[in-house]
């Protein structure tokens, strides 16, 4: 018996370390008054998931708006300037004084539920600290998304050819020009330097997986998103409270009329 113990007890403690090794998904749960919504994290974009859970820790969501909501597209929430914004304010540009680098994992893509970090359009794809969007979109077919597969394409293009190094003096006459207030100059430099990116194919050319295809021609999403935005997790419940909030009326700035709140958001699962 004595020996049957001593071979057991290392036993439970491996089985223990695998157990921490492999644990669930962090999971929070987002209460807008519009109602419940549960997000899971993924554990490939680890930057963002531990920069949400700092945020949400911190309640930095607390009390803040769905301030861009476009149906058939997406709900942004997660500026911090909302809080107290009046019905008037312009929002969008409230963050935090840092950006995340991005995670862009070809498995995560832009299906109907994913969470992903907005951005401003920098040359890394660096996202805000605070802003986040979860996808609505719509339902796909094979010529939407042969469409979407172009603009993927034709985002990808800009993207490798503004950090290619041989477009790099073309980069920096446009800035010294803007720098110079030299409106002419600046005009016919960016009208050269798109020429030049919209044409740029020195890169793999992206095509939308078959399994992604499926998923897109069922549940739905926005594709033409993929490859250029870091989605960092998804929804697991709560698709009827999104598509309740994308369904509101907005104004000309896509923010909505009647106020879209995020009351609360807590952890509810953590590794």
């Amino acid at each position: 018996m004595q020996k049957l113990l001593t071979y057991l007890i290392p036993l439970f403690l491996l089985l223990g370390f695998v157990k921490s090794e492999n644990p669930e998904p962090t999971q929070i749960e987002l209460v807008t008054n519009y109602g419940t919504i549960i997000l899971q994290l993924s554990d490939e974009t680890p930057l963002h998931r531990d920069n949400f859970i700092k945020l949400v820790e911190a309640g930095t969501y607390d009390s803040l708006l769905f301030h861009r909501v476009i149906r058939e597209f997406m709900i942004q929430g997660g500026d911090v300037k909302s809080k107290y914004a009046d019905s008037v304010a312009r929002l969008g540009s409230g963050d935090l004084p840092y950006q995340i680098p991005s995670e862009i994992v070809p498995g995560l893509f832009h299906k109907k539920g994913a969470l992903a970090a907005a951005r401003t359009n920098n040359p890394q794809r660096a996202s805000s600290s605070t802003q986040f969007y979860i996808v609505q979109g719509k339902v796909q077919n094979d010529s939407l998304l042969e469409h979407n597969q172009g603009r993927i394409n034709k985002m990808l293009s800009r993207h490798y050819g503004i950090n290619d190094p041989a477009i790099k003096p073309l980069i920096d006459s446009l800035e010294q020009a803007r720098t110079e207030k030299d409106t002419v100059l600046t005009r016919n430099l960016n009208l050269r330097l798109n020429s030049v990116l919209d044409n740029y194919w020195n890169f793999e050319k992206y095509e939308i997986p078959d399994a992604h295809r499926q998923v897109y021609k069922s549940l739905g999403g926005t594709p033409h998103l993929d490859q250029n935005y870091t989605v960092f997790g998804e929804v697991i419940s709560g698709l009827e409270v999104v598509d309740a909030i994308a369904a509101v009326e907005t104004n000309r700035q896509d923010r909505p009329i009647n106020e879209v709140r995020i009351l609360s958001m807590k952890i509810i699962s953590k590794k």
